[in-house]
């Protein structure tokens, strides 16, 4: 008999209207070897009902401790290699599950793989092809609102991303787990970092498909809850994995960063909002737990420098193609 490698874990937070989707999506996967996991964080949608009524294995939490507080329950809660954490707003591919058990098995040394995520009412476009960042402090989703014809080639990228991500459960034990501080946003741009410095990869793996609504959670693509939190994680993201001296070098990149999303922000009448994110950041900082540079690997601090200066050049040619596109009327 085949043992289990993966256990799919998928929080939720009032995602009712989603579950019906996913779940079939998920009976439809070509890889059998796999088990479910629900975390339910405090849900009054009518979830727990539905749950309970087709005996999902399913973990009922109280109240809501974010993604971070749901997707570390399941986590420790699997026990199996692998744990792939799946957002209910997601349908994926029939080979999905079997394309990410196969690409992360190809390496110890792999941390995370994520899948080719595409728009779920746009099949055409992109939603991301892993996560990147830049030395403005600017995460990104590579790839967001480009053809999806031109993310076809496995490579790696700085993390994963955790909507629908694979990852190597051991490595939790030795780098921690998503940041509970975070709440949500930015936990699995701050977990794929600590692979990183600790000597691991995070890779991209096209054959692995799965559509996303996007923001099906927190409801929009910009709203205050998730701009101030957004920010504020941000502060904790640099100063939890850049010793003092990789600070100081990108001390004017990263307020240059800062300044420019404020001035975004404000555009959109969220300017206090992000700000206040960014001052509860600083002052809260020293609650974060930094990474331990006396156990970086030699050389990993500058190797994640270099790919967040070569984060910046992918971010300037994917946002130069966009005003292209405007420019042309498309």
């Amino acid at each position: 008999m085949k043992r289990t490698m993966v256990t799919v874990v998928i929080p939720n937070y009032n995602g009712l209207r989603f579950m019906e989707d996913c779940f079939a999506a998920l009976d439809l996967q070509v890889y059998r070897h796999f088990k479910v996991l629900v975390v339910d964080n405090g849900s009054t949608d009518g979830s727990v009902e539905w749950l309970k009524e087709r005996g999902v294995p399913t973990i009922f939490l109280e109240k809501n401790t974010g993604f971070s507080g749901a997707v570390n329950v399941g986590i420790k809660a699997a026990d199996t290699p692998y744990v792939i954490l799946l957002n209910n707003d997601t349908e994926p591919e029939p080979d999905y599950v079997g394309e990410l058990v196969r690409a992360i098995g190809r390496s110890e040394r792999i941390f995370s793989v994520s899948p080719k995520m595409v728009q779920m009412f746009n099949r055409e476009l992109m939603d991301d092809a892993g996560d990147m960042y830049c030395v403005l402090g600017w995460a990104f989703q590579r790839g967001v609102g480009r053809s999806a014809r031109k993310y076809n080639r496995a490579c790696r990228v700085f993390s994963a991303c955790a909507g629908a991500g694979i990852y190597r459960k051991c490595v939790f034990e030795e780098i921690g787990y998503f940041d509970e501080m975070h709440f949500a946003y930015l936990e699995d741009m701050d977990v794929g970092y600590r692979a990183k410095l600790a000597g691991y990869d995070n890779v991209y793996c096209p054959d692995a498909v799965v559509y996303h609504v996007g923001s099906g959670t927190s409801g929009s693509k910009y709203n205050e809850f998730k701009v101030r939190l957004a920010a504020r994680n941000n502060v904790y993201l640099n100063y939890k994995n850049m010793p003092d001296w990789q600070l100081a070098l990108n001390a004017v990149p990263l307020a240059v960063g800062i300044w420019v999303k404020y001035g975004f922000f404000k555009r959109l009448g969220f300017g206090k909002v992000y700000w206040d994110g960014v001052k509860e950041g600083i002052e809260s900082r020293g609650k974060c737990k930094r990474v331990d540079f006396r156990k970086v690997k030699n050389g990993a601090c500058w190797r994640a420098q270099g790919e967040m200066m070569a984060g910046m050049m992918v971010y300037l040619w994917e946002f130069g193609w966009r005003q292209v596109g405007k420019i042309r009327g498309k």
